[in-house]
């Protein structure tokens, strides 16, 4: 059974545990999906794979972010599952199999570590109640356990386990799951690009958006291609804005 040494998947869930954690402080998106499968391929010794399936669900989450506390799928833990059962020989197509599923499950465990850690909230409560700052910093730097574990105890097991489980869960997985993980897959992008449509001034620059479309849809052009020349046009636009000011400053 292919499978992965208990070192490499302690390590793979400690990085799983490090990015979410991180999420509630600094920041410094370790979390993102195509980071994760970055530092994930390096670990399992392919980095072409892990940037792939990184990049496939950082698209996936275009515009998606927890407001208001809300719970989303886990692409940071995905990427990591998907990138290392896919390392295993599967290659893309089952790596992201495994990742577009295993990120939406964690959702549930997102939950669980939310309703656990208020437990050390109240505990907070209660020192700061009797003026214990000792205490209430105790219960702060506990409170991010419930959190980073329910992301590092399913890696673990996922990436010790190895490929093996896995593909028996997806082969024996029923026709319908499957089929809604395939359209899950494509409305996602799509949702993520309307919620960001949404929040770009769209009246006033729909011209732009149409040029865009023109560009890749018809004429092909790489995004990458779209994205500069987009830079470009944003420079000079700059640039014509900053100079009719000044002339009519100097008017």
């Amino acid at each position: 059974m292919l499978s992965y040494s208990i070192g490499s998947a302690i390590l793979l869930a400690v990085w799983a545990y490090i990015g979410i954690v991180l999420q509630l402080g600094p920041g410094l998106w370790w979390q993102e999906a195509l980071i994760s499968g970055f530092v994930t391929g390096l670990i399992v010794g392919n980095i072409p794979l892990g940037l792939t399936i990184g990049a496939s669900l950082t698209l996936l989450s275009l515009g998606l972010w927890t407001y208001g506390g809300a719970t989303i799928p886990d692409f940071q833990t995905g990427a990591i599952v998907g990138t290392a059962i896919g390392a295993l020989g599967g290659g893309f197509a089952a790596g992201f199999a495994v990742a577009l599923p295993t990120a939406l499950l964690m959702t549930q465990m997102d939950v669980l570590g939310r309703a656990v850690t208020t437990i050390f909230i109240h505990g907070a409560d209660h020192y700061a109640n009797e003026g214990n700052e000792r205490g209430v910093s105790t219960m702060h730097l506990l409170g991010q356990l419930p959190w980073g574990l329910t992301r590092a105890i399913p890696v673990f097991l996922a990436v010790w386990l190895g490929a093996g489980p896995i593909n028996t869960l997806i082969k024996t997985a029923p026709v319908w799951f499957s089929h809604g993980m395939s359209v899950v897959g494509h409305v996602l992008p799509a949702l993520g690009f309307a919620l960001l449509l949404t929040m770009l001034p769209l009246r006033r620059f729909w011209p732009f958006l149409l040029i865009g479309f023109v560009l890749f849809a018809y004429l092909k052009m790489p995004v990458i291609g779209i994205a500069i020349l987009a830079v470009a046009i944003g420079f000079l636009m700059n640039m014509i804005q900053t100079r009719a000011e000044r002339g009519e400053a100097n008017a």
